[in-house]
């Protein structure tokens, strides 16, 4: 069973009247302590102070007696007289006439027999370059010495598609240039043709060398 508190000895019945009289002590000691506080300076007679007296000067502005010159100014161009006339330049004609022949592409003259460079229709190996290659014979050297590469052979297809000559343009030796050059003169091609007809044309063909 709680216990109930006597209303008598409750302090909380007493609080409002504790904070009135507390707030009355202090404003009375305020009221008393302002009320007897001596004044500071109130006897006090007048401050005498020596008033400074400030001199002012003039000061001249000051010069820079050593200026650095100024710089040269740029000079004005001329126009030299020149006595020479230039003469009247003739422009070229750059209309394209259809009509007017066309010089063939470069050559390569070998004696009586000369050979296109570049024609229209280049010629073309019967069978593909697989052709060649399956013609070549790999060098027993060139297999024990471990060469493999690519040779580059120029041939030269007269106007019926025949290798008349053949010539190594790179080769990797070991026997290999000689084998390559050997299938090439053996192949037969669709001869160039320009302008519609048949001519002499070179023409370069890699032959691979690669051991299985």
């Amino acid at each position: 069973m709680a216990v109930r508190k006597v209303p008598e000895a409750d302090l909380r019945l007493k609080y409002p009247r504790v904070f009135e009289l507390s707030l009355i002590i202090a404003l009375g000691v305020m009221i008393i302590s302002f009320r007897f506080m001596p004044i500071y300076g109130a006897k006090s007679g007048p401050l005498n102070y020596e008033q400074e007296i400030v001199q002012v000067e003039d000061i001249e502005n000051t010069r820079q007696e050593n200026r650095p010159p100024p710089p040269p100014r740029p000079a004005i161009p001329i126009e030299a007289p020149s006595d020479e006339v230039l003469d009247d330049v003739d422009i070229i004609d750059t209309e394209l006439d259809i009509t007017a022949d066309v010089p063939p592409p470069p050559t390569d003259d070998f004696g009586e027999e000369t050979y296109f460079l570049a024609v229209e229709d280049m010629p073309d190996i019967i069978g593909g370059l697989e052709t060649i290659q399956r013609n070549v014979i790999y060098p027993d050297l060139a297999i024990r010495a471990g060469v493999e590469g690519t040779v580059y052979v120029t041939a030269f297809v007269d106007e019926k598609g025949i290798v008349t000559k053949t010539e190594v343009a790179k080769g990797i030796g070991a026997g290999c240039d000689e084998a390559a050059a050997l299938a090439v003169s053996k192949a037969k091609f669709i001869p160039g043709m320009q302008r519609g007809k048949p001519v002499k044309v070179r023409v370069s063909i890699p032959i691979r060398f690669r051991i299985k």
